[in-house]
């Protein structure tokens, strides 16, 4: 079945329960001061644009555009529905992302993710779609729990 990713509000329902999954697995697997997974509320806001992937109607995944300004953008709230993984769910989300952030007009998307073994699968992702290691960015410092990436999208 083909995959639909489209806009859609984080406070839906079926958005909410994979979304309390998707906020304890950050919380078991990083140190509370080092997790930066985002909720219902905080994803609701006008910087960030929401989507879901849908199969057959089922939510099996979801990403984030959040807008630092206007050339920057940062990819937020990646997850993936564990009986997904693997099956291309993040790729087209991330592949998706990209494609409107470029139509958008921003130069450059960038992400926190864990640098623990949990996260190799991710970071992996990451790397394959272009991303590069890159300083802290906004209001993150620095830390033995989070990996900065970031992807040129065109010239700053």
């Amino acid at each position: 079945m083909e995959l639909e990713i489209a806009v859609d509000d984080p406070r839906s329902e079926d958005v909410r329960e994979l979304l309390a999954t998707h906020l304890e697995l950050s919380q078991v697997l990083t140190p509370p001061e080092y997790s930066f997974a985002l909720g219902a509320d905080e994803l609701a806001v006008d910087a960030v644009t929401f989507f879901t992937a849908r199969r057959g109607g089922e939510l099996v995944g979801f990403a984030a555009l959040k807008r630092l300004d206007a050339g920057h953008a940062e990819l937020k709230s990646m997850h993936t529905r564990e009986s997904e993984r693997r099956c291309g769910v993040g790729r087209a989300l991330v592949e998706h992302l990209v494609a409107f952030a470029r139509a958008e007009g921003y130069r450059r998307i960038s992400l926190e993710t864990g640098s623990t073994d949990d996260f190799v699968p991710a970071r992996q992702l990451y790397v394959e779609l272009g991303f590069r290691p890159c300083e802290p960015f906004g209001n993150y410092d620095a830390s033995p729990y989070n990996t900065f990436m970031t992807l040129q999208l065109a010239e700053q």
